[in-house]
Formats: C-alpha cells, sequence, structure tokens
C-alpha cells in the first residue's frame, strides 16, 4: 500500500508504523493553549512526550511561556531547536550535567533555565558549579507527597532550602513546584482528594515563601495532562482567601499534544481533545475462533498505561471491515487479539494507544497524516 509524499513521490508502506494525525495534533494544541489563556495561566508543555521538532514548533508558536524536559540531554535538543525558556523538572545532581547547564548560562545570551530542588545535598552540587555565574540557574522547590516520587516531605525543610538557595551565588530562588499527576489516573474520590490536598499544601508553600522570592514574578507550576483543572480551581480558591500574589502560575501538561485512546481520553478534563496517535500494524494468524494476532508488540506499542485498543480495520486492498476484538496479551513483536470478529491474515488495523509518553521514544520515524490518511511528512523523534 503506497502513500504519495509531500514531493509527490511514493513511499512504500512498511509495517508497523507510527502514525499521527496532524489535523488532530494541531487542534490539540491551539484547545490547550487556549484553554490556558482562559484560565490565565501559563503553558510550558512537557515535551518529553514526543521531543520532535515540529511538535514543539507548533507548542511555542501557539504560545507557550516556555517548555519542559526530564533531562538535561532534552534540554540541550530544545536549546538547539531555539527555546530559551527552559524547565528541567527534576533536581539536577551529576557535575557534568551541572557544568553543562553553567557553560550554557555563560554563552547563551537571554536564557532563562529552571531546575527542581528537594534536598541540600543538592542544592550544594548545584551551587558549587554555578558558583559566580552571571546569569543564574533559578530554583524551584519541588513539593512531593507521602509515598510518591521526588520533593519534599515537609514545609519547614522546604523554607530551608529556599534560604539555602538564597545564599549560594550562581543559583536563584525563583518559585515552587509541584506534579499533581503522580496519582493514579482515575476521577474517583479518593484520588481527587488526595490530588486536592497535594495542590493545596504546594501553594500553601509558595505562599509561605513569597518574601524570599528572589524575582518580582516568581512561577508558581505543576504539571500534568490529566487533572489541570484542578490545579486552576484550587489556586483560584487560594487567590480568593489569601488574596492575589505575585506569580507567574505555569502548567507542565505534556500529553495532550496527541493525547491517546486509552488513560488520558478517560481522565482528561479537556472536552474536545482528539486522540491523534494510532500504530498501523498487520494480521499475521488467525489460528482459531475468535482470536487474531497482530504483528506489534511491546517493541512497538505503549502497554505500561494499557493495552491498545482496534480503532478500524482493513483488507489488503484498502477497504474497511466491520471487526472488533479486545487485545488481552503483548509480546516482544506480537499483540493476542481475543473476542476477535472479522479479522483476516493480511487485514490492516489501526491501533490506538494508551500514554503517549511511551509511544515516541520507540520509533525512529513518525509517519504524519491528515485526515483521509494520506501522508504528509516523516517526522524524527530526539530523545538523544
Amino acid at each position: 500500500m503506497d502513500h504519495l509524499t509531500p514531493s509527490g513521490g511514493c513511499r512504500v508502506q512498511k509495517l508497523p508504523e507510527l502514525r499521527l494525525n496532524l489535523c488532530a495534533l494541531e487542534h490539540n494544541v491551539q484547545l490547550m493553549a487556549a484553554w490556558c489563556r482562559d484560565q490565565g495561566f501559563e503553558l510550558a508543555p512537557h515535551i518529553k512526550t514526543t521531543m520532535t521538532r515540529p511538535i514543539v514548533e507548533r507548542q511555542v508558536a501557539a504560545g507557550a511561556w516556555g517548555v519542559t524536559v526530564a533531562t538535561v540531554t532534552q534540554a540541550r535538543r530544545a536549546l538547539k531547536w531555539g527555546v530559551r525558556r527552559v524547565i528541567i523538572a527534576n533536581q539536577v545532581a551529576h557535575p557534568a550535567d551541572l557544568a553543562l547547564i553553567r557553560r550554557w548560562l555563560d554563552e547563551t545570551p537571554g536564557l532563562e533555565l529552571y531546575c527542581f530542588a528537594d534536598s541540600m545535598s543538592g542544592i550544594e552540587l548545584a551551587g558549587s558549579v554555578l558558583d559566580g555565574a552571571p546569569n543564574s540557574l533559578r530554583v524551584l522547590i519541588d513539593i512531593g507527597a507521602e509515598g510518591c516520587r521526588t520533593g519534599v516531605r515537609g514545609s519547614s525543610l522546604a523554607g530551608e532550602l529556599a534560604k539555602m538557595v538564597q545564599a549560594s551565588s550562581g543559583l536563584l530562588l525563583a518559585g515552587v513546584a509541584g506534579y499533581e499527576g503522580v496519582r493514579p489516573l482515575r476521577r474517583d474520590a479518593a484520588t481527587l482528594t488526595d490530588i486536592d490536598e497535594h495542590c493545596r499544601k504546594t501553594i500553601g508553600v509558595f505562599h509561605s515563601l513569597t518574601p524570599l522570592f528572589e524575582t518580582a514574578q516568581p512561577v508558581f507550576s505543576m504539571g500534568g495532562s490529566a487533572f489541570p483543572d484542578r490545579v486552576v480551581h484550587l489556586l483560584a480558591e487560594a487567590r480568593q482567601n489569601q488574596g492575589d500574589l505575585p506569580m507567574v502560575p505555569v502548567l507542565r501538561a505534556g500529553c495532550y499534544v496527541t493525547h491517546d485512546h486509552g488513560a488520558y481520553e478517560h481522565v482528561s478534563p479537556l472536552p474536545g481533545l482528539s486522540a491523534a496517535l494510532t500504530v498501523r500494524a498487520v494480521v499475521l494468524s488467525v489460528p482459531e475462533p475468535g482470536l487474531a494476532v497482530v504483528g506489534a508488540g511491546k517493541r512497538e506499542l505503549p502497554y505500561d498505561a494499557g493495552l491498545p485498543v482496534l480503532v478500524s480495520a482493513r483488507d489488503g486492498q484498502g477497504l474497511p471491515r466491520a471487526a472488533t476484538a479486545t487485545a488481552t496479551q503483548i509480546y516482544d513483536h506480537h499483540l493476542v487479539l481475543t473476542n476477535a470478529d472479522g479479522l483476516h491474515v493480511g487485514d490492516i488495523v489501526d491501533l490506538g494507544i494508551s500514554h503517549p509518553c511511551s509511544a515516541f521514544d520507540r520509533w525512529p520515524d513518525v509517519v504524519v497524516v491528515d485526515d483521509q490518511g494520506h501522508t504528509r511528512d516523516l517526522w524524527h523523534p530526539q530523545f538523544r
């Protein structure tokens, strides 16, 4: 099955392949940008989701305040793409990484670089490398939750760390960050209670540190595509009760940009987001009634937040099939579908995925298609 390329030539389809609907992607970029503007929040999209330059460029063009990354390696890629405001949403503790950050800050005019801190050791490491830097590394105190991921567990320690940053030449106390998305991706009452508690705690720490911040507009940052509505609501509630504080409120959502057919489809509060990613593969075997085996597995498909779903099927000539099936087992290069009806050996299936953060890093090429499924471009994720 061939598809026209933008230059007018033909591309021989090699299955399996990761397919990205460009119309859906651009719709999601604009929808999230508009939603953040309406809520009075800035958006620093977490580009670890895709690490794909044409996607990041669209997010920046839509008004992104900056971008968020997970690693110094990803930050280096963002700088190469021309981004000049970057949040590294982790504590940077490796001396070589800190030395690289120091070099960027020394050599890149106008660069705003942020990182998290949740320990005295982390601040000592950063301070020793950044000492005397004319352009300081901006530090966000990372607020965590018991039994979860990074971040200080107590408000008193947050205050001690803030004062330590203040006393470090080359570091600048620039705000507070939290991550509400570490909770399970569901909207039951218990999960929402935990998320609200974490948001209130992070807001409270920000309020308590206000006299210590070293920027006129300190950053209050929360992350995740699952519960941004809770962040917005609780910050509005706090401002009503405590008064408006000087701040730049920043969301670090990432998965919204492609959305999905699984985890975020069920939990995202933003109506109108469209699933933009599918994996196209071929049915290799129908060894018994009701069972079909597809030629894509763990090496090609995310499976950490749920197995793929069957979106559509076609025969070898491209004619639609009326088919249904449920993914129940996944192996290195095989996906087992049970309760399968209407699928035949050689059929082409499109699989909707769950959790896009685990999709892009599996593929050197992303096939960009229009609403009719015609190939328009090939994009290349760059995680290194």
